[in-house]
């Protein structure tokens, strides 16, 4: 009988402690847990701008067009989008610290070049020999991989001229290649310029989904089958892809980009595009719009918008290769934050974005870096804000 009231203790200490035990939620990366982000609006912190004149490593520091934060190691990369003109295609890692009101300190660290799989540095134009195997590259977008913080993912936007196709490439964070991702054949180059991507509007944005398996990508610009590119009175469609890790196509949705915001000079350009994507949730993704104008003296404006994209939403147009003789249903996107609508001075070439350490109040930080594209009238700026939740 004691031996039976032992067990009904026992039985009921059990059940208590199942009932009673908390839930918890466990991240599917090697990332500690963690909440998921949100987004309604950003709050402007402040921009810090790094000299035209500034070297790093016997290096001109210029073109940059991709950031992306390590919450780990607390470092920063940076890759210049510079095809070897200046210097071989490279990436630095920097210390870049700011509370809620201001920066306290930029300062560069390493500086990694970016290697062909020959081990060779990446050649320019002038110096590329078409009978060889090596490629010229035009890096835009860097990512650490969050399951893996040794290897970096970087994109190049191609050249139709020279034969090449955009890629994904996966290398150490030395800069050492690892693996060459393919790209979707919708976006590949044809000989008769009537298909594939358009020339320097082409790989630009690039992220790993929240949980680290798989990988988006963004077009700047409609691919030359898809659509005409935006004007002052309309937008277009462009495409975000998902991939996984060995480079298959999971899903594909359409992107319509807004009308170009302002009216160019006559006889002046204007344009519009993604200049970079970054995973929110595992619904949602933040989209960097930037229309760059020229007005009647040949000087550039900059308008830049931040939306809240839903994935879910939208036709999956994986399979179709024409948008122009479709009718697909572009993804969902919401306007969160329109730059030049914030007292934040000068705007320049914007074309990369991270998200940074959290703040004291324990909302995300956000930090975009501007491309002075190696032109002394144009600016490098990092420009931080805080995400409101």
């Amino acid at each position: 009988m004691k031996q039976f009231k032992r067990l009904m203790i026992l039985s009921f200490a059990i059940n208590a402690f199942f009932i009673s035990a908390p839930t918890y939620t466990y991240a599917s990366s090697t990332d500690d847990i963690k909440s998921e982000k949100t987004a309604t609006r950003l709050n402007y912190i402040d921009t810090e701008t790094i000299p035209y004149n500034k070297s790093f490593n016997d290096t001109k520091v210029g073109g940059l067009s991709g950031i992306s934060y390590d919450a780990k190691s607390k470092k920063w990369l940076m890759i210049s989008d510079d095809r070897s003109e200046e210097n071989p295609a490279r990436f630095y890692e920097a210390q870049i610290h700011y509370n809620k009101h201001k920066f306290n300190k930029v300062k560069f660290t390493r500086m990694h070049y970016l290697t062909q799989a020959n081990g060779t540095k990446y050649p320019n134009k002038a110096s590329y020999n078409p009978h060889s195997q090596d490629v010229v590259v035009d890096p835009e977008s860097i990512r650490i991989d969050p399951l893996n913080r040794n290897h970096i993912l970087y994109t190049s936007e191609g050249d139709r001229n020279l034969g090449f196709n955009p890629f994904i490439r996966i290398a150490s964070r030395t800069g050492t290649l690892i693996n060459d991702l393919q790209i979707n054949n919708p976006i590949k180059k044809d000989n008769q310029n009537k298909y594939g991507f358009r020339n320097n509007q082409a790989l630009e944005g690039s992220t790993f989904s929240e949980n680290g398996k798989y990988i988006w990508t963004s077009m700047e610009a409609p691919l030359l089958q898809d659509d005409q590119l935006p004007t002052t009175e309309s937008g277009a469609l462009t495409r975000l892809t998902k991939y996984n890790r060995q480079g298959d196509v999971i899903t594909e949705k359409a992107y319509s980009l807004d009308p170009i915001p302002k009216k160019p000079g006559k006889n002046k350009d204007a344009e519009n595009g993604i200049a970079e994507i970054l995973t929110l949730n595992q619904k949602q993704l933040l989209v960097l719009e930037r229309a760059t104008v020229q007005d009647k003296n040949s000087n550039f404006k900059n308008y830049i918008r931040v939306y809240k994209v839903d994935i879910a939403s939208g036709t999956d147009i994986k399979n179709i290769k024409y948008l122009q003789k479709s009718h697909v249903a572009p993804v969902k996107k919401q306007l969160i934050a329109n730059l030049n609508e914030q007292d934040i001075g000068h705007i320049d070439n914007i074309e990369g974005m991270s998200f940074g350490p959290k703040l004291p109040n324990g909302n995300d930080s956000l930090v975009f870096i501007s491309d002075n594209n190696f032109n002394q009238k144009q600016q490098t700026n990092l420009t931080a804000f805080e995400i409101k939740p």
